[in-house]
């Protein structure tokens, strides 16, 4: 792990040990030459920039000058895009780093208005209005619920009438 953690630092000193090998500290140039993996990547840097140094830029036409210029005045004399082509072109070639606020404003609209909706739906619910029963209805529903306990005390009462003989 600590083998990894001094190749991360002596990678990020390659450039240096290439361009400036003078500044770069001792420790870092003694790891080069004793890791494997660095020693490759510092080759291939070399190599990469041996490439550069034999690169040579295309030369420009004579007529770039003014073919560029004449480009330049056509989309300045162009009509703007819609607001439609350019929020299309903003999504598909921009940074999308500056829609991320946007987004999460469309989030955080379409949570709240989604939470309100589901949590109203709880409102609207139909309750049956409570009806107050006057007494006689109240009395009549006792009868109802008690009719059993009513019928037992009847049927006691008429074995007493029977059991004394049909007379006090």
């Amino acid at each position: 792990m600590g083998d990894v953690m001094i190749c991360r630092k002596v990678k990020a000193s390659l450039p240096d040990l290439l361009l400036a090998p003078k500044l770069v500290p001792a420790e870092v140039r003694a790891h080069v030459e004793s890791c494997a993996e660095c020693s490759k990547e510092l080759k291939e840097l070399e190599a990469t920039m041996a490439l550069m140094d034999t690169w040579e830029a295309p030369e420009v036409t004579p007529y770039f000058d003014t073919r560029m210029a004449g480009l330049l005045r056509e989309e300045q004399q162009a009509a703007p895009a819609g607001w439609l082509e350019r929020m299309r072109a903003r999504l598909m070639f921009g940074n999308h780093m500056s829609m991320r606020p946007l987004a999460a404003a469309a989030l955080a609209l379409i949570v709240a208005v989604g939470g309100g909706t589901y949590m109203g739906f709880g409102g609207f619910t139909q309750k049956q209005p409570t009806v107050q029963a006057s007494p006689v209805i109240k009395d009549l529903q006792s009868l109802d619920e008690n009719a059993q306990v009513f019928q037992q005390l009847n049927s006691m009462d008429q074995q007493d009438a029977g059991d004394n003989g049909g007379g006090i």
